[in-house]
């Protein structure tokens, strides 16, 4: 058997480049929450909750991708540090709405330069901004792509 097939050499997997950019990408961005005493994920929801103000754990899951055993714990987190609220939907047992609390939505002044802080730390005189808002519209696309590739092999 040859050891040369080349489409098991790292720099031939679409996976690598997405899962290294992925990690380096939450790692720019741990200086900034540091201060808000958050993490990443947690930042991912409480965008979700600024733009849209109260949502059910189920809709916060499929916004961002994650599966409610891992939103579960970190939604209770963000309720511990009081910046979230959790209820059941007086309509419906079953759900949960989440909302944030009168110090979470304080904490959105406070995040609101983080986005300038990493669009500039991803530009350079190779990568313009055009080219990294073309970039992030073509992995959403590929996001879209993926989740209904595998939510159809169900």
């Amino acid at each position: 058997m040859s050891n040369s097939c080349e489409q098991l050499q790292l720099n031939n997997q679409l996976c690598f480049p997405l899962y290294a950019a992925s990690r380096l990408t939450t790692k720019m961005y741990t200086p900034h929450l540091k201060p808000l005493d958050i993490t990443y994920p947690q930042y991912l929801v409480l965008l979700a909750l600024w733009q849209y103000k109260q949502m059910s754990v189920k809709d916060i899951g499929a916004r961002l991708f994650l599966e409610s055993n891992t939103l579960t714990p970190l939604l209770k987190r963000l309720e511990q540090k009081e910046l979230i609220h959790r209820v059941r939907s007086k309509t419906d047992e079953r759900t949960v709405m989440v909302s944030l609390s009168t110090k979470g939505d304080k904490l959105k002044e406070q995040a609101a330069e983080i986005p300038e802080k990493i669009l500039s730390a991803f530009t350079t005189e190779d990568f313009d901004e055009s080219e990294l808002i073309s970039f992030r519209n073509n992995l959403v696309k590929l996001l879209h792509i993926i989740q209904d590739k595998t939510s159809n092999n169900k």
